[in-house]
Order: C-alpha cells, then sequence, then structure tokens
C-alpha cells in the first residue's frame, strides 16, 4: 500500500463498500412513484412506474420499521437474496489516545497515528422465512468491522485491527402492546467474535443473545442481553471480555424526515466497577443511496484489541445502508 495516493486508497475502499452492498440498496423494491423518478433508464423507469403501489390521497405513511421490513422480505424473496444487517459505513476518524500497549509487546517500534480511517461491512442472508408456523425467520448474518492507517506512510499504511463476527439468528414478528410502545421483533442467536490473530494479540469470543425491538412512530428501541460462552482457562484468550465490552446493549434509533439519529449503549451491568461503551450517530442524505454520517465513540470495547481501553473517537464519511 506505500505507493498508493491516500485519497485514491479511500475511493477504492468506498468503491468496495459500494460493490459488496450495493446489490441489495439497488434491487430495493419501489415504495413511492418519487423513487421511480430517479431511475435514469428508461425502461426500468417505466417498469417502476407500472409497479410501485400508489397510496390513496391521505394516507399515512407507515413507521420507518415497518417500511424497512417489508423491503427485507420483499428482497427475501429473490434467490440467493443479500441483505444490509447492521449500517455499512466508511468514516475518516480522530482517535484521542491510540492503544498501542499490544502492539509494542511484539513489535517495540510500532507507532500508530490518530487518525486512521474506519469502516464497518455488514451482510444478511436468508436462510428460511416463515418456518415456525408461518413465522420464525433464520438467517445468517456477517460483520466486518476493520480500523486502518491509511495515512501511516512510515508503518507501511496497515491495518491496525480488524473484527469478524459471524451469527446465526432467527427472528419472530410480534405486534402487541408494551409500555406505551409495540414490539414488532423477537430474536434468539449466536455469534462469534474474533480479530483473526495469534499469540498474545489474540481476541476472541462466543455468545448466544437475544434482541428485543419495540417501536413508537419512527422511533425504535431495542435491547439485546447476552451471555458469553465460557472457554477453558487456557485457551481463553481475554477472560474477563463481559466485564468491559458488557453483558447487554441497548439501540435507540428516530428518524426525522431524512436525518436518522442513532444511540447504542453497551454496559457490563455490574455496580462495582460498572463499566460501559457508547455510540452516537447522525446520518444526513447525500444522494437516493449515500447518506453522510457523523459518528462519536466514548467507552470500552470499540474494537477487539481496546476491549479493556477507554476509546474516545470522532469521525466523519459516508454511509450506505443505515438503520431505519
Amino acid at each position: 500500500m506505500k505507493d498508493i495516493p491516500n485519497t485514491r486508497a479511500v475511493v477504492i475502499l468506498f468503491a468496495t463498500l459500494m460493490a459488496v452492498t450495493g446489490g441489495a440498496v439497488r434491487a430495493e423494491v419501489p415504495t413511492s412513484l418519487r423513487d421511480c423518478g430517479a431511475i435514469l433508464d428508461r425502461d426500468e423507469r417505466l417498469h417502476c412506474y407500472d409497479t410501485a403501489p400508489v397510496a390513496p390521497a391521505g394516507t399515512p405513511e407507515k413507521p420507518a420499521l415497518e417500511q424497512r421490513t417489508q423491503k427485507e422480505r420483499d428482497l427475501a424473496r429473490r434467490a440467493f437474496a443479500i441483505l444490509p444487517h447492521r449500517p455499512n459505513y466508511v468514516l475518516n476518524t480522530y482517535n484521542g489516545a491510540p492503544n498501542i500497549a499490544p502492539f509494542a509487546a511484539v513489535d517495540p517500534e510500532a507507532d500508530y497515528q490518530h487518525q486512521e480511517i474506519k469502516f464497518q461491512i455488514s451482510l444478511r442472508v436468508p436462510l428460511w422465512n416463515k418456518m415456525i408456523f408461518d413465522n420464525g425467520d433464520l438467517w445468517y448474518g456477517y460483520t466486518q468491522m476493520s480500523f486502518w492507517q491509511a495515512y501511516n506512510s512510515k508503518r507501511s499504511r496497515p491495518f491496525r485491527e480488524t473484527n469478524y463476527e459471524p451469527e446465526l439468528g432467527l427472528t419472530f414478528h410480534t405486534d402487541f402492546s408494551l409500555l406505551g410502545l409495540k414490539a414488532r421483533q423477537i430474536a434468539v442467536g449466536f455469534a462469534h467474535q474474533s480479530n483473526g490473530r495469534d499469540d498474545s494479540l489474540s481476541r476472541s469470543w462466543n455468545r448466544v443473545w437475544a434482541s428485543f425491538t419495540l417501536e413508537r412512530g419512527n422511533f425504535i428501541l431495542v435491547l439485546k442481553p447476552w451471555y458469553r460462552i465460557q472457554e477453558e482457562p487456557g485457551n481463553d484468550d481475554n477472560p474477563d471480555m463481559e466485564n468491559y465490552a458488557g453483558r447487554a446493549q441497548m439501540l435507540l434509533v428516530y428518524k426525522y424526515r431524512d436525518q436518522v439519529f442513532s444511540s447504542i449503549l453497551r454496559n457490563n451491568l455490574q455496580t462495582g466497577n460498572n463499566r460501559s461503551g457508547y455510540e452516537l450517530g447522525w446520518t444526513v442524505p447525500y444522494s437516493k443511496n449515500i447518506k453522510g454520517l457523523v459518528q462519536y465513540y466514548n467507552g470500552y470495547a470499540e474494537s477487539l484489541i481496546d476491549y479493556n481501553v477507554r476509546t474516545r473517537r470522532i469521525g466523519i464519511g459516508i454511509l450506505v445502508e443505515d438503520w431505519l
């Protein structure tokens, strides 16, 4: 990577992200005639006008979560469908205090910059829809988050850390009221997360989790507790992971017109030595399929290599797929 200019490298990264996730984005079923007007190809545009649903005058707009769920169901009917899972984005970030300690143990000359590229690719594949009493969607998900020292020419622009998270989940669609909110989804699953390294830099853990998605208008609340599957003491790279990365997570998302505000809070649920990490996000539209994203992280376990070190990071960039 030493000879690639910084700007060109970032463009290549974004083009790759668009290629991986763009198929799912472009495959979306049109939800209104306004969507059809943005299609450049004449034949595709005419077909869109023929197939797009036309809502009667005065019909209220569906909540954001219901719109997204309907699009995912429409896409899932296609053969070999690949859907967005979590947000897909590329950010230029600044980390207030890079964690050098793990790397210095194996490389005394380790030197990482405050500024780096952070990007996430997250996809989901439907495996079996309506598998239990006309409900229950079985799916496989994969999320990859990378931290790239793209401006660190002295160290040959390395990837400082990459986390890989495959998971298997089963989602049930529900419709009942709870504390003034509508319970829309209940899911259970298994996740493995690791950074693919060995020796002293290896970090990994396995979890079983449950999630509860509540909705009110364009606001959603997702509660997600989990239980770590214990490993043999001699094989555990990080036996205290849950004390920093937490035992539960809360996601808050609110869509206001074309903007989306999000917050993720993880906590270890301990009264003594309570630790947490939180992420704040704000997205604004840039074009039909791309948004601008501002993200701030403060706390533990932003990445596996930094799970027991507090990180303060601010980033700005572009997003292909949002929460809503």
